[in-house]
């Protein structure tokens, strides 16, 4: 809470922090797919924004690359880890390869400025369809096998 709120001092940035987020999903997706052997195209990628009043909740769906249990522990359970960061220190021998800007990690933390609890769904290539949800404020988390409605693309 302490370095959510020094972070931001305006409520409404978490939206904009989220969608970044996922655009970097797409990014990093479409950028796999383009330079894999025998990558000729792009797959369409997409973001939804859903509000639902009722339940007081805002949904951010992404068509974008997933993460597996092992990244989600270590992108989402630890403050400004950076997956697009280091994905572009990977790439950085390879000058024409990608732009992708983005923090995986400080921006999603965003999401605690205006909610108690987080959840996301997420599917890797090939891998099982998980659900991490946030604890109680304190940095806790649970990561469990996903039974919702399977993923679109995956």
């Amino acid at each position: 809470d302490i370095i959510v709120n020094s972070l931001y001092s305006n409520k409404d940035i978490f939206l904009r922090e989220l969608v970044s987020n996922a655009s970097d999903a797409c990014d990093k997706k479409r950028f796999l797919a383009i330079s894999a052997e025998g990558g000729s195209s792009a797959p369409e990628m997409c973001i939804r924004v859903k509000a639902d009043k009722e339940a007081k909740t805002i949904t951010i769906e992404d068509s974008g690359v997933g993460m597996t249990r092992e990244e989600l522990k270590k992108n989402l359970g630890t403050i400004a880890q950076s997956g697009t960061k280091r994905f572009l220190e990977a790439l950085k021998a390879k000058p024409d390869d990608t732009n992708l800007i983005g923090q995986f990690g400080v921006g999603f933390y965003s999401a605690f400025l205006v909610a108690d609890q987080v959840t996301v769904v997420t599917k890797s290539e090939g891998g099982e369809q998980l659900r991490w949800t946030s604890g109680d404020g304190t940095g806790a988390f649970t990561i469990a096998a996903d039974d919702s409605e399977a993923i679109e693309g995956s």
